[in-house]
């Protein structure tokens, strides 16, 4: 009886040795099944495909030259510290970024367009770090479907005013599409890196030619070579200001009773 368990049990360790393999080729650790899968979406600004150059053609063309402002307006102004690089300063693009935080004059003009307009708002900004002034004009669209907003933007190192800079309508040098349920569409001047020259963008200068006049229209129809430097002598004024003086206050000794 002891001989017959013995070898009962001796048959079962053999199977489940024999076994053992095969049930880890059935049951292999699948790491790609346990890591969450990312998403990166690269936006080629330098150079955009051809169906990109349609959509930021059909895009500006559809941007009112003469439009309907309704009553509503907006003009902010002051001042932001900057820790990130700007998002105008591109790769290989040789602008000096201090490491330190930069702080920025800005002024923002905003204004409503009627309700039959494809737009339902407007925003332009101006801002001025010391070293850098950038322009930027917003518009966003009233009932997004594909479209949400169209940006652009221009910039200027080493001017000597905002008068020159906005005098001189400065060539709008960044496009940008931001579109519903979709990636970005985007196109931006390219000066050379040091990989390299700089890439070839001849084909694209109707574009920033389009995007360079839509700019320089809405300058003039939102009044900005006035309104903007205005605005920032205000805030001069204000840094250049003094504190008043406090009133110096003579200690006040409460008299005492006579006994």
């Amino acid at each position: 009886m002891p001989r017959i368990l013995f070898s009962i049990l001796w048959i079962g360790l053999l199977f489940l040795w024999d076994a053992r393999p095969v049930l880890a080729q059935e049951s292999p650790a699948s790491p790609s099944t346990t890591q969450p899968q990312v998403k990166v979406n690269m936006l080629n600004v330098c150079s955009p495909t051809a169906e990109e150059q349609k959509e930021i053609a059909a895009a500006l063309a559809r941007v009112p030259k003469q439009p309907l402002f309704g009553s509503d307006f907006e003009v902010t102004r002051g001042r932001s510290t900057l820790t990130d690089m700007p998002s105008f300063l591109q790769a290989g693009q040789g602008s000096h970024v201090a490491g330190e935080p930069s702080v920025a004059s800005y002024v923002r003009i905003r204004r409503e367009f009627s309700v039959q307009a494809l737009f339902s708002s407007v925003q332009y900004s101006f801002s001025n770090d010391g070293q850098n002034m950038v322009e930027t004009l917003v518009l966003h669209v009233r009932d997004p479907k594909d479209l949400i907003q169209v940006s652009l933007e221009d910039s200027a190192s080493a001017v000597a005013s905002s008068e020159a800079m906005l005098g001189s309508n400065t060539p709008a040098t960044r496009v940008r599409l931001e579109r519903f349920g979709k990636s970005s569409v985007a196109l931006a001047r390219c000066l050379a890196a040091e990989a390299g020259p700089a890439p070839d963008q001849s084909a694209y200068e109707p574009l920033f030619r389009s995007a360079s006049e839509v700019m320089a229209n809405y300058r003039g129809l939102l009044s900005v070579k006035t309104t903007v430097p205005e605005e920032l002598a205000k805030i001069s004024g204000i840094s250049k200001a003094k504190p008043s003086p406090m009133n110096k206050m003579k200690p006040h000794v409460a008299a005492r009773e006579k006994p």
